[in-house]
């Protein structure tokens, strides 16, 4: 397997926090999104859509999303199991990384793309450029202190976003977390299952990567 990484952007922190998890170190590229690296021809000729994270299986399939590449972990090595064992914790697996991704990692990168000088006329990720757009960003703020809230009221509930165990979900979620300082936006302080939740997290080795 070849992985081609991004040491400051949060999608490919999950793929390398998936890999953490399942003991696998396969040969890794950085890819700088801050020099434009994923636009060179050299790394569209991997990926054209010109994304990163990307996983080359061992059988020459370059997967460029971050479902994709844990699907393939998950069936490659299937322990330990971060995508549910029994049809119903895989459905909330694939649930719960879903609601995180749209109510959580999407609204983080409006506000962030939308206002960020970095990201003059790259507005969206992929080779194409977009403007930025102000009324964007706000609403994304709007809906990540709405994300916290989702958070805390199901992590009252459960230990873990999709049950009793650790997952993927997980793993999405708490990098989205960390990655909305960039948008100066953090667990609010009377949020104590979601604190509890990421500092549990934050103390897997997985999450120092």
């Amino acid at each position: 397997m070849i992985f081609y990484d991004c040491s400051t952007a949060p999608n490919p922190r999950r793929a390398r926090m998936f890999l953490a998890e399942k003991g696998l170190a396969p040969e890794s590229h950085n890819v700088s999104i801050a020099k434009g690296a994923q636009l060179s021809a050299e790394f569209r000729a991997v990926n054209p859509r010109a994304t990163i994270p990307v996983l080359v299986t061992d059988e020459g399939t370059a997967l460029t999303e971050n479902l994709g590449i844990a699907a393939y972990l998950e069936a490659h090595t299937p322990e330990p199991a971060l995508m549910g064992r029994t049809p119903d914790e895989k459905g909330l697996v694939l649930m719960w990384n879903s609601i995180v991704e749209q109510q959580g990692g999407m609204p983080i990168a409006e506000a962030l793309r939308n206002t960020h000088p970095a990201f003059k006329d790259r507005a969206i990720p992929g080779p194409d450029n977009h403007a930025q757009l102000p009324e964007l960003a706000e609403r994304g703020l709007a809906r990540v202190s709405r994300f916290f809230d989702l958070l805390e009221q199901r992590l009252s509930e459960s230990p873990y976003l999709a049950g009793e165990a650790f997952t993927l979900a997980d793993i999405s979620a708490f990098v989205f977390v960390d990655f909305a300082r960039v948008i100066k936006q953090r667990i609010p302080e009377e949020n104590k299952a979601t604190l509890a939740w990421h500092a549990a997290i934050q103390a897997r080795p997985s999450a120092q990567l």
